[in-house]
């Protein structure tokens, strides 16, 4: 089964991967199972330009296909943020725990009606890999809509803080109250490896 190296180290989110790439016949791996343990800095003005700089610095030094993403929180009353900012949003040196997230989101939007509380979870999904000695690149980007909820979950899930604010009106419930195996049938996570299917199958068809 040939290897795919999910590049983030976040074990939520291998996890989440790990289900999500079920049936197409590859192996996901950790970074620790590959012994790398440095990063690179995210320079990029894009969730795409992020998750790209990300797959290339990681390819380089495994020369494996690899997975690697860049996402986060989109609040339209918010002017977009806290955008490509989400893991850091609050800024050097303050709590930029899950709780402070979420809390944060909820503060900042006390004084918007519901009209105007529309929200969206994006992800942007970049692959690298080698094609008969050439390396080919892949992005796909996808979002899961809803609204920004009036109070954050109780219990936040550590890594994804704005799952706990994050309504999804047509299914009454916050994205963290959605099950694992439910959330990987329809997070945003899941349209973007959709959209690469293609491209996973033809990996592992590669020898």
């Amino acid at each position: 089964m040939r290897r795919l190296l999910i590049a983030t180290t976040n074990p939520a989110k291998l996890a989440e991967y790990r289900i999500l790439l079920r049936g197409f016949d590859l192996e996901p791996i950790s970074l620790t199972e590959v012994g790398i343990h440095e990063a690179p800095e995210e320079t990029g003005a894009t969730f795409a330009e992020n998750a790209m700089l990300k797959a290339r610095f990681y390819f380089e030094r495994a020369k494996i296909p690899v997975l690697a993403d860049d996402g986060g929180l989109e609040v339209d009353a918010l002017g977009g943020a806290p955008g490509i900012h989400s893991n850091r949003w609050l800024g050097p040196g303050r709590d930029n725990s899950d709780r402070a997230l979420a809390d944060e989101i909820i503060v900042r939007m006390q004084a918007v009606p519901p009209a105007r509380r529309t929200a969206r979870l994006r992800a942007c999904i970049a692959l690298v890999y080698e094609d008969r000695g050439e390396v080919r690149e892949r992005i796909a980007e996808a979002a899961m809509e809803g609204v920004i909820a009036e109070r954050a979950m109780a219990e936040i899930r550590p890594g994804f803080p704005y799952r706990a604010v994050l309504f999804l009106p047509e299914r009454g419930r916050y994205v963290g109250e959605l099950g694992e195996e439910e959330e990987a049938r329809v997070s945003q996570r899941r349209t973007a490896v959709m959209m690469i299917a293609a491209e996973l199958k033809q990996i592992a068809a590669s020898v």
